[in-house]
């Protein structure tokens, strides 16, 4: 039986997926095999500075694979990040892509309980706090201008104020999400603008997509929904503005799901899937690993939302080829672009590993 499971992993990376293969998927030990298989795969290939947001994005996969499967591999590559960067968040004060790694110190401190994890986070963010900022950029004057900022520090910002028992930084976290919120969430289309200029480009013919519709890019939606998720696991169940973000994530969560693709991807551009043909595997990760997450806490119904779940999840075991990367990931951007088979990056990897750790946890009838 074990050759005949490992055969069919073999095949489906290549080939549409038999109905056993659709089965198998959402086995424990599939998708703890195959998160292990893409995680080790991911560490043996290193991209970027280790306190860089992309490896902010992976780590939290690291930790939730971790989590998952209880592979000290995964432990010790984490903790082998935080030795090297001392702990110490990425070089800007008040930019949130340095924040995103700051999310595993905290997870690491959780494990280990040793105050040199968390420490140089924390004097980074007081100082943010203490500070009158000074923008120098030309979009927004605020720190957190674009819609990517929602996943890389408020986790970091929530987890930090549980740690220290300070709630401070869940109100500094609230003023800035709301900043963000009301300057780039559309309203009409429960979807967020990736930044100001394309809230403006909404507004302009010359902008908009080919089939004339406003551009929302998928892991931009990505970024902020799996981000919401991740806020309201950690929020104290009666904190004032908890309903808030709840409220939020439900409306994105309704609009994403009636925006899957036939495929059970959802392409780079959400409203011109057509210009972007192929499924785009971060923002579908990022969608698959937030309605899991809904769906296993309460806050989605599980008759209308797994079998949006499924069918993510059954597409994003297609992207993992033979020695374990991930691939169909947009690269780095700020609107949707063509990806391809070859096409990786450490933080789709990241989303990937997201998804399967609330996957797991769902009871899928096959």
């Amino acid at each position: 039986m074990k050759k005949i499971n490992k055969l069919a992993i073999m095949i489906f990376c290549f080939f549409p997926l038999t109905l056993l293969a659709q089965e198998e998927v959402f086995e424990p030990q599939y998708i703890k095999n195959t998160m292990d298989k893409a995680a080790l795969w991911q560490i043996e290939h290193p991209k970027h500075k280790p306190y860089d947001w992309t490896n902010g994005a992976f780590y939290t996969g690291i930790m939730a694979a971790y989590e998952t499967t209880g592979n000290k591999k995964l432990l010790k590559a984490a903790l082998a990040m935080g030795k090297e960067t001392k702990w110490i968040p990425g070089e800007r004060l008040r930019h949130a892509d340095d924040h995103a790694i700051a999310q595993t110190y905290i997870d690491l401190y959780r494990i280990k309980g040793k105050e040199y994890m968390i420490q140089p986070f924390k004097d980074s963010v007081d100082k943010m706090m203490s500070e009158q900022p000074d923008f120098n950029h030309a979009i927004m004057n605020m720190d957190w201008w674009w819609c990517d900022a929602l996943f890389m520090a408020p986790p970091a910002f929530v987890k930090l104020a549980n740690v220290t028992n300070d709630t401070k930084y869940i109100t500094y976290n609230d003023k800035l999400w709301k900043e963000c919120y009301d300057q780039l969430y559309d309203k009409e289309e429960d979807l967020f603008a990736r930044d100001l200029n394309y809230v403006i480009a909404g507004k302009d013919t010359d902008k908009r997509e080919a089939n004339g519709e406003k551009i929302f890019w998928s892991r931009g939606n990505g970024w902020v929904l799996a981000g919401l998720a991740k806020v309201i696991e950690e929020l104290p169940k009666n904190w004032e503005t908890r309903p808030f973000y709840i409220e939020v994530y439900k409306e994105m969560a309704a609009r994403i799901a009636s925006l899957q693709r036939p495929d059970g991807f959802w392409k780079a551009s959400l409203l011109d899937p057509e210009s972007y043909p192929d499924g785009e595997t971060s923002g579908t990760g990022f969608y698959c690993y937030a309605l899991a997450w809904g769906i296993n806490n309460g806050f989605l119904d599980k008759d209308e939302y797994l079998p949006v779940v499924k069918k993510a999840w059954t597409s994003l075991s297609t992207v993992v080829n033979t020695e374990g990367r991930v691939g169909w990931v947009q690269p780095i951007g700020q609107d949707p672009r063509a990806v391809s088979e070859d096409s990786w990056e450490v933080f789709g990897t990241g989303a990937f590993l997201l998804a399967g750790s609330e996957v797991i946890k769902l009871e899928v009838d096959n």
